[in-house]
């Protein structure tokens, strides 16, 4: 049922606590956001089930397997990514595969298939003979993705997975980890990038200050967020304060957003939102107000965030304490 259980997981840094009795269920074969500001216990959690930390409480297991019992099953259940790409550029993108290979004990010929399969797959089949000092961001990402694939995981751990990259990067590498995911795979996503959560994710959790303060679908945190807004964007910005007078006027008190030229009104329950865009759609026009953009939308995943923390996902908190123990892992990679 449950790709990862996680029951009261506390982890401390002398006195600093980075996960305070957190617990949270991922189903198998799913995307399961988790979303926090820096500092808000995200990658200590994934050092945990990746059995790179051991909890000072609680209990995890992935697979079935409890990260600190069954460590090495564990191990040979999961793949891990991290912010950065982890691959060789002195290597080729084939011999990159290759080694991961040899490292989990394929046979020669079982690696060179492997290899060949999966440079296919993520797109590099045409570079994997250039060395991965050549690769561009988005290649170097893919070759990573394509590398924690070598051992076939069950269970994925992104973190941050797309930091640095381009939109068209980014959205390559989603279309991977929804292939990933119609295969069978559980991926855990971290991730600061909201569009990203929301695209990919079919559950979310928010933790912080190593708490879970909620949990469900896309849709459901949003509707707690608040409901629907509606939005204007003139064709001119110099309009801004003319639009904000108008929807206010017609709707209820408006904001202007104005580093994304819009402005926006939470609508009232008692209001609905075909009404609530009639009404304005005429002010704006009596006004004699041009719009490039006008419509109704859900709150976004950042105005959850806020709504539930108080603050935005991308903080200047600290970053969590590194473990003094994260090298003593033994095991074979994955």
């Amino acid at each position: 049922m449950y790709a990862i259980q996680v029951e009261d997981l506390v982890k401390r840094y002398g006195k600093t606590t980075a996960l305070d009795g957190l617990s949270l269920e991922v189903p198998t074969g799913c995307v399961q956001g988790l979303l926090g500001s820096n500092g808000a216990g995200k990658t200590t959690m994934i050092r945990i089930l990746a059995t790179l930390l051991r909890p000072d409480g609680g209990v995890a297991r992935v697979g079935g397997f409890d990260v600190t019992k069954n460590a090495a099953e564990v191990r040979a259940t999961i793949g891990l990514t991290g912010q950065f790409a982890a691959v060789d550029d002195d290597l080729t993108g084939y011999e990159n595969l290759l080694l991961i290979g040899r490292l989990l004990k394929l046979s020669r010929p079982q690696a060179k298939r492997r290899a060949s399969m999966l440079l296919e797959r993520f797109g590099l089949a045409d570079v994997g003979k250039q060395l991965a000092k050549t690769y561009s961001g988005g290649m170097r990402r893919r070759l990573d993705l394509a590398l924690v694939m070598v051992g076939e995981p069950a269970v994925l751990f992104l973190d941050e997975p797309t930091t640095g990259l381009d939109p068209r990067s980014r959205a390559e590498l989603w279309d991977m980890v929804r292939d990933l995911v119609a295969g069978g795979a559980t991926v855990l996503l971290t991730t600061q990038q909201l569009d990203e959560a929301d695209r990919l994710a079919s559950q979310i959790a928010v933790i912080d200050h190593g708490k879970l303060i909620a949990s469900g679908t896309p849709a459901e945190l949003k509707s707690r967020a608040g409901g629907q807004s509606l939005d204007v964007r003139p064709a001119d910005r110099a309009d801004l304060e003319h639009t904000r007078s108008v929807v206010t006027a017609a709707v209820g008190e408006a904001e202007v957003r104005a580093a994304e030229g819009v402005v926006s009104v939470p609508l009232v329950p008692a209001l609905s939102g075909p009404d609530a865009l009639a009404a304005v759609a005429r002010r704006l026009d009596d006004a004699g107000i041009e719009v490039a953009e006008i419509g109704i939308r859900l709150a976004t995943l950042d105005e959850v965030f806020l709504s539930l923390t108080g603050r935005p996902t991308v903080t200047e908190a600290p970053a969590e304490a590194a473990p003094a123990d994260a090298a003593q892992v033994t095991g074979e990679p994955r």
